[in-house]
């Protein structure tokens, strides 16, 4: 095997930025290696290099930009002083309308079903989310600003909770908006966690 070219630190993030983005426009079955090379400013042979598989592709993409979320997540729930703050910052920030890595999400959840790789891979995102969520409830029954309620399932329910309005907001559904998922999400929050 050849070593890795010079760039490959700068290529690397560029396709996976480029075929998150395809993928929730074309979706893994309609997304064409080429496709994604293109966006990214490299070529086919350059993306399988490091993606022999589409849905290597697929988990890469969007571990990428889950990491990116939370990136930016922890850096925006530091500011907020309070654990209810930073949960109500949580539900604003997922879903939200027209996000292209719900499309992500759908696609991993459908070809998880059948591939224990992916499977492992999206078990892995969403304990990391639930994590997140429970993190913060604990902080908040610590400083007393929550119930005694059991942190991770009130993460469980309201993840889940989020993951079905994100399909919603995801296929357009015109009863379901971001304020209408932020003010169910905080009030399933506010009474499991009085």
């Amino acid at each position: 095997m050849s070593p890795r070219p010079s760039t490959a630190h700068v290529r690397r993030p560029a396709i996976l930025t480029a075929a998150a983005e395809v993928i929730s426009e074309c979706g893994v079955q309609n997304t064409r290696i080429r496709d994604v090379a293109e966006r990214a400013g490299t070529s086919a042979p350059g993306v399988l290099y490091w993606f022999p598989t589409k849905d290597e592709l697929l988990a890469e993409a969007l571990q990428f930009a889950d990491d990116r979320f939370y990136a930016g997540l922890t850096e925006e729930l530091e500011g907020l002083g309070s654990a209810r703050e930073r949960l109500g910052r949580m539900v604003e920030l997922w879903p939200a309308d027209g996000d292209g890595e719900t499309v992500l999400w759908m696609e991993l959840w459908v070809r998880s079903l059948r591939d224990p790789r992916l499977a492992a891979t999206r078990e892995g995102l969403d304990r990391r989310w639930r994590d997140a969520i429970a993190d913060i409830v604990r902080d908040g029954q610590a400083s007393g600003e929550f119930g005694p309620a059991d942190a991770d399932d009130v993460a469980l329910l309201l993840g889940a909770l989020m993951d079905g309005f994100a399909i919603q907001l995801a296929l357009g559904d015109p009863a379901v908006t971001a304020d209408v998922v932020k003010r169910h999400c905080l009030a399933l929050a506010e009474g499991r966690l009085q």
